[in-house]
């Protein structure tokens, strides 16, 4: 299960009740929208360990995105497309909001078509993350080329920041990765067996997730000050917006306006946990 794993993670994922819209109105679709949340920063797939962080409040987007479609939302949180599917009973997803490299792998497993519309900025403004090579903070190493001959602990493949981007970047340092490759689902499990492995006097190193560093400590999985940085990865597009591909060209211009309209709003940017809120693709590169 793929999570920033917190010992104060939330005992409830899935299904919200379904939101009253306003008048749906003429030509609007009887049913509900389908939101499907996969962002690992979202208040349910999280832990609130670290004051202003990770607690992303998705149900004020679903609540402001059933306002302006005029149409109810069926909020579904989960780590995977296919969980969503299987928890939810979803016989459709009209929208998933999570991050990009795993969105692409669970659609692309599931045979589900989905076309990019949006990159949620994050408080920082960027839409990007990295992958961290952390070792224990009595390791010798002091940079990527230094870790040859190491144990590593990647993370599974469809996080692109702890696997592709890691080995890519172990390369670029004359790093062989090993030949059969050790991952750790989530973060908290690499950086738990490195300290171990380093009590054992053997050397080894985790990739994490950038944006996962901060709960490490802040949820008592690592003790403070015991992991250090000695490498990081390109920046990785992190949480995007995706709407279902076989909806009419029309539906998914008016699933995708309204959730860029949404986070114009700064109360809903606050409670997102975002500097410019939702971008346009072919805006998602700009910074302010």
């Amino acid at each position: 299960m793929r999570r920033v794993l917190c010992l104060c993670v939330a005992f409830w994922l899935g299904l919200t009740p379904v939101l009253n819209a306003e008048d749906a109105g003429p030509g609007r679709p009887a049913r509900p929208m389908v939101l499907v949340v996969m962002d690992p920063l979202a208040k349910p797939l999280s832990c609130p360990c670290v004051a202003g962080y990770a607690q992303r409040d998705y149900e004020k987007l679903a609540e402001a995105m059933s306002r302006s479609l005029g149409q109810e939302v069926k909020l579904v949180f989960n780590e995977s497309l296919r969980g969503a599917k299987k928890k939810a009973d979803l016989a459709a997803v009209d929208l998933v909001i999570g991050k990009q490299s795993v969105v692409l792998h669970d659609a692309a497993a599931l045979g589900m078509n989905f076309a990019k519309v949006a990159m949620l900025t994050g408080k920082d403004g960027k839409t990007t993350q990295r992958g961290l090579i952390v070792v224990a903070a009595s390791d010798s190493a002091q940079n990527v080329a230094d870790l040859k001959d190491y144990r590593m602990f990647f993370g599974p493949q469809e996080c692109e920041e702890k696997h592709h981007a890691a080995i890519q970047l172990l390369q670029e340092h004359g790093v062989k990765p090993p030949a059969t490759i050790e991952t750790a689902v989530a973060c908290d499990e690499g950086a738990i067996k490195i300290l171990k492995l380093a009590e054992e006097k053997t050397p080894a190193c985790a990739v994490i997730s950038s944006y996962a560093k901060p709960l490490l400590e802040g949820c008592g999985q690592v003790p403070k000050g015991s992991l250090r940085v000695v490498g990081e990865t390109g920046e990785i597009p992190f949480i995007a917006a995706y709407v279902n591909a076989d909806l009419d060209s029309a539906e998914r211009d008016r699933i995708a306006a309204a959730l860029v309209k949404s986070t114009g709003d700064i109360a809903l940017r606050l409670a997102l946990e975002t500097k410019r809120g939702f971008v346009a693709e072919a805006d998602a590169a700009k910074k302010k």
